[in-house]
């Protein structure tokens, strides 16, 4: 970058837009502070301790409204900005919370500088000039040589959840860049096999990893999954590898590489809370700028934070400056960086009003709705908050998927062998008619999943009865208890051969039923691996192999990821499994494995089947059978609706590479009768006779 002056030239600039921006002259700075009576912005060379300017704004000239600005003539991209502002401190009374020693960030900034931040020295000493996290003005004209956010129906979409960082920072991905977009770049061959249509990427936009109890952050542990963000316009710096003007660039350059792979991109965003926390937390933008309107407040002592997230504080969503600033990101992330969609964090915490009460109709999520900008994006809720709110199909809005958490809890029952689970499981598979189908939804409401970021891993969910977190430093306190798993028999390493290939077994069956369920699947990165994280069903401090993929499980389990692969190609294959509707009698018939009708309602059943026709001309029907008890059982198949003989697709019991045949290496069966092993998902798809 340039050399930078001492004394750059101003102007009064303009309120819109909010952040810093490029004008004829220089850079527009605006800042959004209704009762702020002050307000200085620093700028900064890279990697001064001191600013090498510092602008004292005047109300008279540089303030709009409820907005302060400046326009700092001939300032070169790649400076550093902080801002003060002064006003009235009353916590109690009205919330405010300004403070003129405390520098901030600017909430709109495209880049941060994250280098001078120290979250202990800012929670405990107090303030101290050029102790902030800092913007970086940005102007980098961005060739996306045709790129667009792709244009996907939804029941055709696979998703594949994943961590930037854990996903290559394991020395054995052998990237260039581990731990970063570009490494996300060098591993595109591995999704293109599995088949899957979308990333979805555990939090992007920046977050402070300092955000840990003391306890953890002393035994050298971190925020790792990123749910506390600060910068919501910026990449999160520790993905990228160059100095923070190339932050943008890298994000754009992974998002269009994985664009030409026929790859979308969901952002997991989190909208719900911040990296402020609460009382005891560091002012860091919001609380120095607009306390009392950014978060809820408790009413008798607004110096108290509701807290219906369990990080601190709950963002003010539903207030109509917070609700624009939401939207506004959300459309710079299509607009200006490509990305296909999002999923939203304790997204039923935007759906309180300021005092914390639920709202019918919240403002925040119809703005998101409704908005022509993000009117081609997906937006998927994590249909729930950490006070009691659960919206799993009753979301507010119409086109918003859920992250279905009765499938889930669902399959678990019923995999592991609970009884009495096949009504409910049958629900499940066909798409969550009794969730989504009254008021007016369809099966591409639901995002089915076995396995998220937030819990066990595949491995682990048949390896383990109980968490084992006390790495986390917790006491083995953090982390769900009501995991619905089945250790088969022996809690965690075993050499025992029959306990593990029990556990391969049932790892397929989730796999497989996955597969076969109508509604949006979503696989978590490394299941197709077996990845463990040592039985820790809460992984989000742990920046260390426990966290991360062993990419030598790719050969120590390359049945595994042929299996994933061949299940995802089956489902693309079946228009029968991708449907937008919910199905009907002549779609679908139930059975007993002996071919009689199910025992709905049998306490002690653990079996279903039914078969599928074929949806599109000359597609085969499929028959289902599934046997989640301890014993086998022998099995009537029916006819093939299109009178074709069956020929074996996906048998979960048998060993690779028959587990899972590829229409080509399949072989019609003239048996009427089967027998079906114990613990074990049987495929059968419809064939032209040889």
């Amino acid at each position: 970058m340039p050399a930078m002056s001492q004394t750059y030239p101003v102007r009064p600039g303009r309120r819109y837009p909010p952040g810093a921006s490029i004008s004829d002259e220089g850079i527009n700075f605006s800042l959004y502070s209704r009762h702020a009576t002050g307000a200085m912005l620093l700028l900064y060379e890279p990697g001064a301790e001191a600013p090498i300017q510092t602008l004292e704004l005047d109300p008279a000239v540089n303030r709009s409204f409820f907005s302060w600005h400046v326009e700092v003539v001939d300032l070169p991209p790649g400076t550093r900005y902080a801002w003060r502002l002064d006003g009235p401190w009353d916590p109690k009374g009205h919330g405010w919370r300004y403070d003129a020693r405390v520098e901030l960030l600017d909430p709109w900034a495209r880049a941060l500088d994250t280098r001078h931040w120290d979250r202990a020295r800012r929670c405990g000493e107090g303030p101290r000039l050029g102790d902030s996290i800092r913007g970086v003005v940005l102007a980098d004209p961005y060739d996306w040589e045709g790129d667009e956010p792709l244009p996907m129906p939804s029941q055709e979409m696979v998703i594949y959840e994943l961590h930037v960082g854990g996903f290559t920072r394991h020395p054995s991905a052998g990237v260039a860049h581990p731990g970063s977009f570009a490494g996300v770049v060098e591993k595109i061959d591995h999704l293109k096999r599995l088949g899957i249509t979308h990333v979805e990427l555990m939090p992007v936009m920046a977050f402070d990893p300092q955000d840990v109890p003391p306890a953890t952050g002393e035994a050298g542990l971190s925020n790792f999954w990123g749910y506390s963000t600060h910068g919501f316009f910026a990449p999160h710096p520790d993905f990228c590898t160059g100095d923070p003007t190339e932050h943008r660039r890298e994000f754009r350059d992974m998002v269009k590489a994985l664009h030409r792979a026929g790859i979308g991109v969901l952002l997991d965003v989190v909208f719900n809370h911040t990296a402020e926390g609460g009382q005891g937390g560091p002012a860091i933008h919001f609380k120095g700028l607009g306390n009392e309107t950014f978060y809820m407040l408790d009413a008798t002592d607004r110096s108290r934070y509701l807290d219906f997230t369990g990080c601190g504080n709950t963002v003010n969503a539903n207030h109509p400056f917070v609700a624009r600033y939401i939207i506004d990101c959300l459309e710079y992330w299509v607009r200006e960086m490509h990305v296909d969609g999002f999923r939203f964090d304790l997204a039923s915490a935007l759906a309180r009003d300021p005092q914390g009460e639920p709202m019918e109709h919240p403002p925040v999520l119809w703005g998101i709705e409704l908005s022509d900008v993000l009117a081609g994006s997906k937006i998927i809720a994590e249909a729930w908050d950490a006070a009691g709110l659960y919206h799993v199909g009753s979301f507010p809005g119409y086109r918003w998927m859920e992250w279905n958490g009765r499938y889930r809890d669902s399959l678990r029952a019923a995999v592991r062998g609970d009884p009495g689970q096949v009504a409910e499981l049958a629900t499940r598979i066909a798409g969550s008619s009794d969730l989504y189908e009254g008021n007016l939804r369809h099966p591409i409401n639901s995002i089915n999943f076995v396995t998220c970021h937030d819990g066990f891993t595949l491995a682990d969910l048949v390896s383990h009865d109980h968490k084992h977190n006390a790495a986390n430093q917790e006491g083995n306190r953090d982390g769900c208890d009501h995991n619905l798993s089945w250790s088969c028999g022996v809690e965690g390493a075993t050499d025992d051969r029959d306990i593990l290939a029990l556990r391969r077994r049932q790892a397929k069956n989730f796999l497989t039923v996955l597969m076969l369920s109508q509604g949006i699947p979503m696989l978590t990165a490394g299941d197709e691996l077996l990845r463990s994280a040592g039985g820790n069903n809460n992984t989000w401090c742990q920046d260390n192999p426990t966290g991360w993929l062993d990419w030598t499980l790719a050969e120590t389990n390359a049945d595994m990821v042929r299996f994933t692969a061949g299940l995802i190609a089956l489902r693309k294959r079946h228009r029968s499994l991708r449907r937008r509707h919910f199905l009907t009698a002549a779609d679908i018939t139930w059975q007993a494995l002996d071919g009689g009708p199910p025992a709905w309602d049998a306490p002690s059943c653990r079996e279903l089947a039914f078969t599928l026709v074929g949806r599109a001309t000359g597609e085969p029907p499929l028959h289902v059978l599934m046997n989640f008890g301890a014993k086998s059982r022998t099995c009537l198949l029916p006819r093939a609706p299109d009178k074709r003989p069956w020929a074996i697709a996906v048998d979960t019991g048998a060993p690779p590479p028959r587990d899972l045949l590829e229409p080509a290496v399949q072989r019609s069966i003239a048996a009427r009768r089967w027998r079906l092993g114990a613990h074990s998902v049987l495929v059968l798809e419809g064939r032209s006779a040889p």
